[in-house]
């Protein structure tokens, strides 16, 4: 049955729109629920598990940077996966200031199925004015940062994006071989044109924090290209766990066991657990008898090695000591 509103309830509405009060103190049993909207016109090209690859390969990239910039500055570096999302290239160019590093990526797979692999890797101009002011003697401070470079600060950057892309080919090894290159250096963002503005692309961020003082290093690629990268390195492994069935899963499993079966275990009868004081047991002596809890009838447990798995009856064959096995206590 629907709740009624008493008089007073009403009364007090009314008073609360009549004075354009505020009437959130009604409950009125509504929830809203969160909806997400989705845009149809430019559908995500890739699914959940596809960008848990694309985190995992990237948080290995982001822990290489960290070494290398820590070492690099002697300043204490960490470097973070921040996002990784699929935004058309006019978006990502457009929040770029008209001046930054931008170092042109060549992965270098050698595979005719892929077209090509570039790749943008951009570096934030706080970072790169904290190292350039660093690798020239500095403490790592800068002031302007709305600037073109010069040559010798291009240069200076030039050696770092190159250490910056071959780090790339061991985030990445493991899933597709690369011999990652850098083609060339770009300060002008105005000017360099990646791909078509409409052209849908990867941008991981990677959060770089240095004295306190937090930046971005970008790297962005075409979705298509990261797409037929993905189906390349998927398709060996399936094709991989596809070669081990059955037969060679088979063969797997018998040599896994002929060789767990040449293995020693300790194998223990164990009449039952008492407890003594540590007085009864400095005092024990030869011929001394320990009472169980247990009575001579019932089953003795034997171990292999800390667990137990059977039960049964001491005994003795052909002289020496036996256990007859009973029951299997562990499946």
């Amino acid at each position: 049955m629907a709740d009624t509103l008493t008089q007073e309830q009403i009364d007090a509405m009314l008073s609360s729109v009549l004075s354009g009060g505020d009437t959130a103190s009604l409950d009125t049993h509504e929830e809203k629920e969160e909806i997400k909207e989705y845009d149809f016109r430019t559908p995500k090209k890739f699914t959940k598990e596809q960008i848990k690859i694309l985190e995992r390969i990237f948080e290995n990239y982001s822990r290489h940077l960290s070494s290398y910039i820590t070492g690099l500055l002697r300043l204490y570096c960490k470097v973070s996966l921040a996002s990784i999302e699929e935004q058309k290239y006019f978006e990502f160019s457009n929040a770029l200031p008209d001046y930054t590093i931008m170092g042109i990526v060549d992965l270098g797979i050698e595979d005719d199925d892929i077209e090509e692999s570039n790749a943008i890797l951009q570096l934030s101009n706080s970072l790169t004015f904290t190292m350039i002011d660093r690798m020239l003697g500095g403490r790592g401070t800068y002031q302007d940062t709305d600037r073109d470079f010069t040559e010798i600060e291009i240069n200076v950057m030039r050696g770092i994006v190159e250490r910056f892309t071959s780090l790339m080919s061991q985030a990445w090894d493991g899933y597709v071989d690369t011999n990652p290159k850098l083609e060339s250096i770009e300060t002008n963002s105005r000017v360099i044109s990646a791909a078509d503005a409409d052209e849908t692309m990867i941008i991981v961020a990677m959060e770089v924090t240095v004295n306190d003082s937090k930046s971005i290093v970008s790297f962005c690629m075409s979705a298509i290209t990261m797409d037929q990268i993905m189906k390349k390195f998927s398709a060996k492994f399936s094709s991989g766990k596809r070669a081990g069935s059955p037969t060679k899963e088979t063969e797997r499993k018998e040599n896994l066991m002929s060789t767990l079966s040449q293995s020693e275990l300790t194998v223990t009868a164990v009449l039952d657990d008492t407890m003594l004081t540590l007085r009864d047991v400095l005092n024990l002596q030869v011929n001394d008898i320990i009472p169980l809890n247990k009575p001579i009838t019932d089953n003795v447990q034997l171990k292999v090695g800390s667990t137990c798995w059977f039960d049964g009856k001491l005994g003795t064959l052909n002289g020496k000591k036996a256990f007859r096995i009973d029951n299997i206590l562990k499946n």
